[in-house]
C-alpha cells in the first residue's frame, strides 16, 4: 500500500513542477484619455465598480504621471521604456522605430521570453500616419474602430476624425458629433467588440495552457463621447462637478495653456472662445458615461479571468495614457503640462502582493515596463529609463524617485519653437520653457500642496527663488543624462528632404509667414487663419493635416516653421 502511494506521488511530481514553474500571466489594460474620475481615486460621482475591483486586490498610484500628455508619445514611453527626449518624438504621426529601430518593446520582450503576446484595441497609437508594430505581437493585432457612431444620422458619412484614425485622407470631410447617447447594445461600439475578443482570447489561453501577455486597449472615454444610453442614464448631469476656474493660472505664459483644438474639430463646438454652460455640462456628462461604459467592458474581461480560474495566476496593470482637462482653467482635452493633463490612473495587482493599498509616491509611466519584468521574474532590458515599482507594492509609503518628468512642445512669436520641460515633485510642479538653443524663455512654479488647482505661477516671486534654483538644477541633471548605452538611435536632426529639389525653391521665411497669418497674435494658428488666402485652396487642407502633428486642431509655431 505504501509502495503504491509512493509511486503515485512520484508520478504527480512532473505535473506539480510544471504548475509551479509556469510563468505568471499578464493582463495589460490601457485606456485612452482616462483621468482619475474613478471611484477608487475618491471621485464619489464616478460609477467604476470594475476598476475598483482591481484596486481592492492591488495598489492604486495617486501620483502617476505620463511622459507627455498626448496619445502616441505617452504610449511610446510605456511600451519602449524610453523618455520622449530620448526618442525625440513629440507628435502623433511619427513611429518610434524611425528613431529607435531596434528597441525591444514591452510586449515584444515578453514574447521573446516565452509568453504568447496578443494585442487588442488601442495599444500603440495607430492613425495620423502612425502604424501598428507587428514585431510586438505573436499573432496579428486585433483592431476595432477608435472613432465610431451608432446613430444613423452620425454615421451617414465618413468624418474627419474617423479618417485620420484610419490613416485615410481627411481633406474636406465633415466634422463628426462630439457625443452620442444611443439605445444600442454594448458591442455596437468598439470597446464592446474589444472586450468580447478579449474573452475569446482568454478561453483560448485556458485551453492551451500557455502563459500570456494580453494587452487590451479600450478607446473610451476618448472623444467623441459615445456610449449606450444606459450609461448616460446612470448620471444626473445636474449633480456632476463643474469647472471651478475658467481662466489660466495667474502669471502663466500665454502659450502654456492648450487651445483645445481637438475638441473644436467636432460639430457644435465653437472655433474660438469658451463653451456655454449647458454644453459644458453635457460634455462632462458624456465623459462620465463613456468612462462607465468602458468600465463595464473591463468587467466582462475580469469576470472571464475569474471564471476560468486564471485570476490568481495573473498580473494586472491598468493605466490611462494621460489625464484630460474637463473645462478646468478654461481648457479641454490634454495637450498641456498641467496636473489635469499629466496625472493619470495607474493600478497594479499581482499574485502574492497586498490589495486595497494606495501609494502617493511620485511615479512615471516608463516605470511600468521594469515593474512588469520584476513581477514576472525576468531580467530587465538594459535600455529601460524607468524604475521598478515593486518596492512600493510591498511598502506603499515608500518612494523610488524624487520627481516625475513631462514635456510638451509649444511656440511663441517672440521665442520661436519651445519645449516645455516639466517636473512634478511631492510638493511642486515646475516648468522650464526652453528655446532651441536650450536657453529658458519662461518658467512656471506651482505649489501643489497649498494651491492644488494651479491658480498662480510663483516662479517670478523672490521668496521662491531658492526653490526655483533647486528644481532647475534637478531638471538640468535629468536632461543631462546620456541615452541608454548600446541602444541604436537614428539622428532625426538631419534634414530628410532631397537637397537638389529644395535648392530649386527660394528659401521661405516661415517665421514671417506665421506672424502674418497669426492675426490675433496668440502664438497659434486656427485652421481658418491657416487656410485664409492660400494660393492653392484645394491642396492647403491637406497641408493642414500634415502640419497639425499633435492633432490638437491648432498649429503651434514649431509645427508651422518646422515644415
Amino acid at each position: 500500500m505504501k509502495l503504491r502511494l509512493l509511486v503515485s506521488a512520484l508520478l504527480l511530481l512532473p505535473a506539480l513542477a510544471t504548475a509551479a514553474d509556469k510563468k505568471p500571466n499578464v493582463l495589460f489594460i490601457a485606456v485612452d484619455d482616462l483621468k482619475p474620475t474613478i471611484g477608487c481615486y475618491g471621485d464619489t460621482h464616478a460609477k467604476t465598480p470594475n476598476i475598483d475591483r482591481i484596486a481592492a486586490k492591488g495598489t492604486v498610484f495617486t501620483r502617476a504621471y505620463c511622459m507627455q500628455a498626448v496619445c502616441s508619445p505617452s504610449r511610446n514611453g510605456v511600451l519602449t521604456g524610453l523618455r520622449p527626449e530620448t526618442l525625440q518624438i513629440y507628435d502623433l504621426g511619427t513611429n518610434f522605430r524611425k528613431r529607435a529601430p531596434e528597441v525591444v518593446t514591452l510586449p515584444q520582450y515578453f514574447k521573446q521570453q516565452g509568453w504568447q503576446s496578443h494585442g487588442l484595441g488601442k495599444i500603440f497609437h495607430v492613425g495620423h500616419g502612425n502604424t501598428e508594430d507587428a514585431a510586438s505581437w505573436s499573432v496579428p493585432h486585433f483592431q476595432a474602430k477608435s472613432i465610431g457612431y451608432a446613430l444613423e444620422e452620425n454615421k451617414r458619412t465618413l468624418t474627419r476624425e474617423e479618417a485620420l484614425f484610419d490613416n485615410k485622407p481627411a481633406g474636406k470631410l465633415p466634422k463628426g458629433a462630439a457625443y452620442e447617447s444611443a439605445d444600442v447594445p454594448d458591442d455596437a461600439y468598439g470597446d464592446g467588440k474589444i472586450a468580447l475578443e478579449a474573452v475569446k482570447r482568454l478561453r483560448g489561453f485556458k485551453d492551451s495552457g500557455e502563459s500570456f501577455f494580453l494587452a487590451v486597449g479600450f478607446v473610451k472615454p476618448h472623444l467623441p463621447f459615445c456610449a449606450p444610453k444606459k450609461y448616460w442614464d446612470m448620471y444626473d448631469p445636474k449633480t456632476l462637478p463643474q469647472p471651478e476656474r475658467s481662466e489660466p493660472p495667474v502669471g502663466a505664459p500665454s502659450y502654456a495653456p492648450t487651445a483645445w483644438g481637438e475638441l473644436r474639430q467636432y460639430l457644435g463646438i465653437p472655433e474660438k472662445g469658451a463653451l456655454p454652460p449647458e454644453l459644458t455640462r453635457t460634455l462632462i456628462h458624456g465623459y462620465y458615461a463613456a468612462t462607465s461604459y468602458m468600465d463595464a467592458q473591463l468587467g466582462l474581461v475580469l469576470d472571464e479571468l475569474e471564471k476560468l480560474g486564471l485570476a490568481d495566476k495573473t498580473i494586472i496593470v491598468f493605466w490611462g495614457d494621460h489625464g484630460w482637462h474637463l473645462g478646468d482653467h478654461g481648457m479641454w482635452c490634454k495637450h498641456s503640462n498641467y496636473e489635469q493633463a499629466t496625472n493619470a490612473p495607474l493600478l497594479f495587482s499581482a499574485p502574492g502582493k497586498q490589495g486595497g493599498q494606495k501609494s502617493s509616491a511620485v511615479v512615471e509611466f516608463n516605470d511600468i515596463y521594469p515593474t512588469l519584468c520584476d513581477l514576472a521574474g525576468i531580467a530587465k532590458p538594459s535600455h529601460l529609463q524607468g524604475a521598478s515599482l515593486v518596492p512600493l507594492l510591498d511598502d506603499p509609503k515608500g518612494s523610488v524617485k524624487p520627481a516625475a518628468f513631462q514635456v510638451y512642445p509649444r511656440g511663441s512669436q517672440e521665442a520661436g519653437p519651445l519645449l516645455g520641460q516639466a517636473m512634478r515633485t511631492e510638493r511642486w510642479r515646475y516648468v522650464e520653457w526652453q528655446k532651441a538653443d536650450k536657453s529658458i524663455a519662461d518658467r512656471e512654479l506651482y505649489d501643489m500642496q497649498n494651491d492644488p488647482g494651479e491658480t498662480e505661477n510663483l516662479a517670478g516671486k523672490s521668496e521662491h527663488a531658492a526653490t526655483v534654483s533647486e528644481l532647475s538644477a534637478m531638471m538640468a541633471k535629468r536632461l543631462g543624462e546620456a541615452p541608454p548605452a548600446g541602444l541604436k538611435l537614428l539622428d532625426r536632426s538631419k534634414p530628410q528632404a532631397n537637397a537638389a529639389a529644395s535648392a530649386k525653391k527660394p528659401k521661405q521665411d516661415r517665421n514671417a509667414m506665421f506672424n502674418k497669418r497669426d492675426k490675433d497674435k496668440d502664438g497659434k494658428l486656427t485652421k481658418e487663419e491657416f487656410l485664409k488666402d492660400q494660393p492653392d485652396p484645394d491642396e492647403a487642407p491637406k497641408r493642414w493635416i500634415k502640419f497639425d502633428k499633435n492633432n490638437d486642431g491648432m498649429l503651434s509655431r514649431e509645427e508651422f516653421v518646422g515644415q
